[in-house]
């Protein structure tokens, strides 16, 4: 079963293998309106969303938003400030948290409604489970962001997630916390880890930390990381090997 839908300012796109079409069909309209939820309770351009009226102390904050918070706070620390949901003006923006947490969400809830094998694509950033047919795993393109046309590498997965993080569509809209200003060593971060509440943030804080990110990213929970420079060459990490006798 395939299904997709406009939400949170981008197309989600679900394919669903090994699932009888009724439980498939069920699941994935749940799976949908809890991120439909999560855009209208987390947008930052929506003026009575619960991130806004949070912010304007109108309410404390929600389980979920705590979290939310949370996990940002996590990753300002371990960035040394690079990632920041504190906008440059001052505004809080979770986008940089919420579309990986809400897409991981949405996956863990498939897999508890009995989803054997999907591919969650929450506009290019991908959640997925089990695996699309025997000895073939979901494979996913990450595009040079030079060149739309060609992939720079595709990424096969079981269980796993892939996210990346960009400057090359939207202009620069991911800012380095450090200094207040937009993120400019690269054009692209992308990382393969566990979830993709995980990659999404990890994705964003390369990007934010510049070239320097992609070896940061392995030590915080990436399984693979690499980075595109405006110059078009690419930044890359082999993980530290374990000391003799660890």
């Amino acid at each position: 079963m395939r299904v997709s839908e406009h939400v949170m300012g981008t197309v989600f796109s679900l394919d669903v293998r090994a699932t009888a079409p009724d439980v498939a069909a069920r699941a994935a309209a749940d799976a949908f309106a809890l991120l439909r939820e999560a855009e209208a309770r987390f947008s930052p351009f929506l003026a009575d969303s619960e991130l806004r009226r949070f912010e304007r102390g109108e309410c404390a904050p929600s389980s979920d938003l705590h979290e939310v918070l949370a996990i940002a706070e996590r990753a300002s620390a371990a960035s040394g400030g690079a990632f920041d949901v504190r906008a440059p003006d001052g505004s809080l923006d979770t986008n940089g948290v919420v579309k990986g947490w809400a897409a991981q969400r949405a996956a863990d809830a498939l897999a508890a409604a009995g989803c054997g094998a999907f591919c969650l694509n929450a506009g290019g950033d991908v959640v997925t489970r089990g695996v699309p047919e025997p000895g073939r795993g979901w494979r996913t393109g990450v595009r040079d962001p030079h060149d739309p046309r060609r992939m720079l590498a595709v990424v096969e997965l079981g269980d796993g997630a892939v996210a990346t993080s960009g400057v090359y569509e939207r202009g620069s809209h991911v800012w380095d916390g450090r200094t207040g200003r937009p993120a400019t060593g690269l054009l692209a971060a992308t990382v393969v880890a566990e979830d993709l509440t995980t990659a999404d943030v990890l994705a964003t804080s390369v990007l934010a930390l510049g070239p320097d990110g992609v070896a940061w990213a392995l030590d915080h929970g990436a399984r693979d990381a690499f980075g595109v420079r405006p110059d078009g060459r690419l930044v890359t990490a082999a993980r530290a090997a374990p000391s003799p006798g660890a």
